[in-house]
């Protein structure tokens, strides 16, 4: 068995800021609460090759791993996957943007297996990956919405 997450949410603001805002890997500890540090180890074409750290567990443990990711603005699409896999045996992920009439649609789809001697199994991770990717949908549709309105404020004053 392997594990599979699919998760969505529609961010109320225009297609170039949702891409933007989470496409800038150096700001993604501001984007997502998880992270507590991003580091660009190396960038060819489209691909970034980076560290991501978290912060601390609840027991004190700080997860961290090498990561790869390509975004096609063309096809609206990133596929990131875990070039450190951890206790992965692989961990692929797949985000999809859809312009919407009443926002952007950001979808995330993660395809993995945990290896046999990782502390946990492909269901228990799906499950805690579904929890957390949805807190961490909210919480960056809130802060692209935030931004949003900020900018849509600043056009206002400066074309009046």
């Amino acid at each position: 068995m392997a594990g599979h997450t699919e998760n969505s949410i529609i961010v109320d603001a225009p297609f170039d800021l949702v891409w933007e805002m989470t496409n800038d890997l150096e700001n993604w500890p501001d984007l997502f609460s998880e992270y507590a540090s991003v580091e660009v180890l190396s960038r060819e074409g489209d691909t970034t090759t980076f560290r991501l750290t978290m912060h601390p567990d609840d027991n004190g443990k700080v997860w961290s791993w090498v990561s790869e990711r390509t975004p096609d603005r063309a096809r609206r699409t990133v596929r990131a996957r875990r070039v450190e896999t951890g206790p992965f045996a692989h961990m692929d992920i797949l985000w999809e943007y859809e312009q919407l009439p009443d926002g952007v649609r950001m979808n995330w789809t993660q395809d993995f297996a945990m290896k046999p001697d990782a502390p946990v199994d492909d269901a228990w991770m799906t499950d805690n990956i579904n929890r957390n990717s949805r807190t961490q949908m909210a919480l960056i549709r809130d802060r692209i919405e935030q931004a949003a309105g900020e900018r849509r404020g600043t056009a206002s004053v400066t074309s009046g």
